[in-house]
């Protein structure tokens, strides 16, 4: 939850008051004008209100005797709401998931199957690693809604002093522009070229898949660790050469949230940092000086030209498998999931999760950076344990604080994450 929650960006989502009529227990498209309420749970912060607004106005308009009773839902115990609702003789016809939570409720059969609508839902349009995200079993459980990945933001006005003339495409340039800054700043003993925490490991994620390894490997109906794979530790080597050089002062015992590195960012001594949208806002925010002199590039692949595979958070939408109206739900996501909707979350700053078309997103540096780096996402394994992994005693963090201490060798480090997480995601 906590992982991909802070993915939602740039829209801020307010409860729509739309006066219900009785709820109906027939299904059907609702064009027979007999009253019937489509109960649509969304999230706080995933849309904004001049989407909502037009969308449920225009789905009522074509749909006689249909009311949209549009309810906004706290992320903060969601996940107990939601199982409680989906229990329940009585659950919304449409929820928003969080796309690491979907494969936990599709488990527990409480999501409606939707195999075969995918292609009346926009399929072909939809982000490959979201898609990943909707499957279980086989099957599809939900359409993606929308995404944020993780980009390098940077001081342009620090990389001009600095001789840097073009964003990095490549690892190697990046470090060639670490040592730039550097070299420019040397002055400043708390300048930082890159800010990187020691446990930011949906950054690590990124240097992993970019080496051709994974967290996990699924072994028949299972998963287990790959962590102690040369491809892995190719990455985590990587991201320790990242800190090592960079000049970091974060905590290597401490992930990006703390302290808060949009804050860090928002101090003017740090010349990048590898962060989400909402998080150069808030730098902005604390540092109106700013403003004007930010940029955002894709991460880089070792591979030159090419951008490393981002971790893709964000939310997909469901039909509860209780829904009273699966018809009326499926032509509601239909329609959400079309052009219309998906470039008014693109203008607002999100990966439209059911749209190829990234045009509207590329219009600043960081939608630019999203849109390229967004179709070569990915997202951890869709496996109900997953949410344990995040939850309790995160072993990639354990890993790369204890490998960047010096308190274990990376094979080592390597190995007793493997097992924890391979003891996790049997459980």
């Amino acid at each position: 939850m906590k992982g991909w929650r802070g993915l939602a960006v740039g829209a801020t989502a307010v409860a729509v008051a739309v006066a219900g009529c009785g709820t109906s227990s027939d299904s059907g498209s609702g064009d027979s004008g007999d009253p019937k309420t489509l109960t649509v749970w969304l999230m706080d912060g995933s849309a904004p209100t001049t989407l909502t607004d037009a969308l449920n106005k225009e789905f009522q308009d074509s749909h006689a005797g249909v009311t949209v009773k549009y309810e906004v839902q706290k992320w903060n115990g969601i996940q107990e709401k939601l199982t409680t609702a989906l229990t329940s003789n009585n659950p919304p016809d449409v929820i928003e998931l969080g796309n690491t939570q979907t494969s936990k409720f599709a488990a527990e059969e409480t999501l409606t199957d939707l195999s075969g609508d995918v292609s009346d839902l926009n399929g072909d349009q939809w982000l490959s690693g979201l898609k990943d995200s909707l499957t279980w079993d086989g099957k599809q459980y939900g359409v993606p809604f929308y995404a944020a990945n993780r980009t390098v933001i940077y001081r342009t006005d620090l990389f001009q002093a600095a001789g840097i003339t073009a964003a990095p495409t490549s690892r190697d340039e990046w470090v060639a522009a670490i040592e730039k800054l550097k070299a420019a700043n040397a002055a400043d003993p708390e300048f930082q070229a890159l800010y990187l925490p020691g446990q930011s490991w949906y950054t690590l994620l990124s240097f992993i898949w970019d080496e051709g390894g994974d967290v996990a490997k699924q072994q028949g109906s299972g998963w287990a660790g790959a962590l102690d794979t040369p491809q892995a530790k190719a990455g985590v080597e990587f991201y320790k050469k990242l800190v090592d050089t960079s000049g970091t002062k974060a905590p290597k015992d401490a992930d990006e949230a703390t302290p808060q590195q949009m804050e860090v960012f928002g101090t003017g001594k740090v010349g990048m940092m590898i962060g989400l949208p909402w998080e150069l806002a808030g730098a902005v925010k604390a540092n109106p000086d700013l403003k004007d002199k930010t940029g955002a590039f894709p991460i880089p692949s070792k591979t030159a030209g090419k951008t490393a595979p981002v971790f893709l958070g964000g939310s997909n939408l469901a039909i509860p498998q209780g829904s009273k109206n699966p018809d009326l739900a499926k032509e509601y996501l239909k329609l959400l999931s079309g052009k219309k909707y998906q470039d008014m979350l693109a203008e607002g700053g999100s990966v439209p999760g059911t749209s190829t078309d990234t045009a509207k997103l590329a219009t600043n540096p960081i939608g630019k950076a999203l849109a390229e780096s967004a179709p070569n996402g990915k997202v951890t394994p869709t496996t109900p344990s997953w949410a344990a992994v995040e939850a309790g005693q995160n072993p990639l963090k354990d890993m790369l604080t204890a490998y960047l201490t010096g308190a274990k060798p990376l094979d080592q480090a390597a190995a007793d994450a493997n097992a924890s997480l391979s003891k996790t995601l049997a459980g």
